[in-house]
């Protein structure tokens, strides 16, 4: 199954970093936040990715130009200009980058990667910019269960300290800890879509979400529940955070280290 991530945003509320580079380039210690996304995706068997780009998008095309070099031990011969990579390669992706477009909205980008997916299976969206503990074949797992034509992931951004309900004459009428179903279920991505989602894309003005909706009056999308580790990068205070995480030694999203 293949794996679509949207990377053709420009990422304007962290423009310190993104006015270089696609928001998916800015990096978390070592690597780009997109190389974290595909290494989620690739400890779980799913290793053939399109990457939908748009602004900048040659930086990502020259990145993974370059990729081999950057993650093996490799020695060059200037006399011959040849170049030998040495042990297996550490990442053994198969990785198309799609030119979508500058100002193409998420439906029209994911319309857009049709041409490398077809329309014969279902495949794997996310977007660029988060991270997470995600158990792909259990959400492979219940939208295979709803028969739905597409299946989200959602997850609880809400309370983190206890919950105080009261009424309408403000007396307290009770004292507790959150639960599960206090706050709002949010997108995070980490989808999966049957292939006729496609005729619901109208062009590159679609927005994706847009599309969803649609589903969703047509009693056609499932969701998932996430409740382990989620979070995007939006700013640069997300950012640091990210980073801290990745140094320590109990990273929460690297399921790769867990295996």
């Amino acid at each position: 199954m293949k794996v679509v991530i949207l990377a053709g945003g420009r990422g304007t509320r962290i423009s310190e970093e993104s006015h270089l580079k696609p928001k998916p380039m800015i990096t978390i210690g070592k690597y780009p936040i997109l190389v974290h996304i595909m290494r989620i995706y690739a400890a779980q068997g799913f290793n053939d990715f399109i990457i939908c780009a748009g602004y900048k998008q040659e930086v990502i095309k020259e990145y993974f130009e370059n990729f081999a070099i950057y993650t093996n031990d490799v020695t060059f011969d200037l006399r011959t200009m040849e170049k030998t990579f040495h042990h297996d390669p550490k990442f053994n992706w198969r990785i198309t980058v799609a030119d979508t477009g500058y100002s193409t909205q998420t439906g029209g980008r994911v319309l857009r990667s049709k041409e490398y997916i077809g329309d014969t299976e279902p495949f794997l969206l996310t977007y660029g910019d988060a991270v997470g503990d995600i158990d792909v074949n259990a959400v492979i797992a219940s939208h295979k269960k709803s028969g739905k034509l597409a299946t989200i992931c959602v997850y609880n951004f809400g309370q983190s300290k206890g919950v105080v309900e009261v009424d309408e004459d403000g007396s307290v009428e009770a004292f507790r800890e959150k639960s599960d179903l206090d706050g709002d279920l949010i997108n995070i991505g980490f989808m999966i879509l049957e292939p006729v989602i496609f005729k619901m894309i109208e062009g590159k003005e679609t927005v994706l979400e847009d599309v969803l909706k649609d589903l969703a009056i047509k009693g056609q999308l499932n969701a998932y529940v996430h409740k382990g580790f989620w979070q995007c990068m939006d700013t640069m205070r997300e950012k640091e955070y990210l980073e801290k995480l990745d140094a320590s030694e109990k990273c929460p999203w690297k399921v790769w280290a867990k295996q």
